[in-house]
């Protein structure tokens, strides 16, 4: 697989997505993310602004493909810094050896649970798990709101859900795991293929389900919440559903490379990605924040967005997520994936 991945990436140099900040003459970092790409530009332009000696380029790639693209790397890394990388990708042995310690400034705000006891990693944001659903199409169709996941598996949503590809979408990872966590294993594969019955598409993105959703192509597009509070926002027809179950999440976390050729511009950046400016746009862009003091945006509550995000999320174990990861998409792959 890696060798595949290799040739992709010659064949594809001339064509990946790259945002640029500072000034050409200044040193030059490297940043691999799997951040959204509305959110990397926001972000790049105020790290122009705030780190102006700091040439920031960056490469992003969906969580699955970054991840191969890491691991093709490995005995000659090209990057600096990782960037906004699902935590539990990040913890995966072979990617945590390609890392070293680093306490960045700010990470006595965090709390335990989002940041490695051996500094290898931080958490600053993560996303959350939700249901978009498109209320006109929800209306014509003469279907129930649906208010979780057990909820869909009504055969009346037959051919009206969307999901996020596992394999490829760190989104579509913590929706499954997070079923397969809270029924158990058995219970929950049998959850994933009754459920598969009623699904319509698998799609690479993250976002892309709520996009479809709200297009009308869709009834429900299991996506991230904040997916779905933006398309709110800019008036779609689509309303926000919370799993009542326990939503699941995931963290975004951050590292510095051990093979770095930069790692003094290396932890400015990553210092900078904890500062009041970094964390000033984090609520533009996300619905979990884990510096102390956050509260969502007036957008978010909108949307249903309660002021305590923590009160609604699933306690994952993202160790165990982890450790059970290749396990868990090779059974998919082979019991559903389409």
């Amino acid at each position: 697989m890696l060798e595949r991945f290799k040739s992709m990436l010659l064949a594809g140099a001339a064509s990946m997505l790259m945002f640029t900040a500072g000034a050409a003459q200044a040193g030059t970092i490297t940043v691999y993310t799997a951040l959204e790409e509305d959110e990397i530009a926001d972000y790049v332009a105020l790290a122009k602004k705030e780190i102006p000696d700091v040439t920031v380029n960056v490469l992003r790639l969906s969580t699955g493909d970054l991840g191969a693209r890491i691991m093709a790397e490995a005995g000659n890394p090209q990057h600096d810094v990782i960037w906004g990388w699902a935590v539990t990708n990040m913890m995966d042995p072979r990617i945590l050896a390609l890392v070293e310690p680093y306490k960045v400034k700010g990470s006595d705000k965090l709390g335990a649970a989002y940041q490695a006891a051996d500094g290898k990693w931080f958490a600053a944001t993560g996303y959350i798990g939700a249901f978009c659903v498109n209320t006109e199409r929800l209306k014509q169709k003469n279907l129930p709101m649906p208010k979780s996941w057990n909820d869909l598996l009504n055969p009346a949503f037959k051919g009206e859900i969307a999901m996020p590809n596992p394999v490829s979408s760190g989104t579509g990872y913590l929706q499954i795991v997070s079923i397969l966590q809270k029924m158990g294993e058995e219970k929950g594969w049998a959850f994933l293929k009754q459920l598969d019955a009623n699904v319509n598409q698998y799609i690479k993105s993250g976002s892309r389900p709520c996009r479809s959703a709200r297009a009308g192509e869709f009834t429900v597009g299991t996506s991230l919440a904040f997916a779905a509070i933006k398309s709110i926002e800019e008036g779609f027809p689509l309303a926000m559903v919370l799993p009542s179950e326990g939503a699941g999440y995931e963290l975004e976390a951050s590292a510095l490379m051990v093979a770095s050729k930069n790692k003094a511009d290396a932890k400015k950046f990553l210092d900078w990605t904890m500062s009041p400016g970094a964390s000033g746009l984090y609520a533009k862009y996300k619905e979990l924040v884990t510096l102390p003091g956050y509260k969502p945006a007036k957008a978010a509550r909108d949307a249903g967005m309660p002021d305590d995000p923590g009160s609604i999320l699933y306690k994952m174990d993202f160790a165990a997520s982890a450790v059970q990861r290749e396990a868990i998409l090779a059974r998919w792959t082979k019991e559903i994936g389409r």
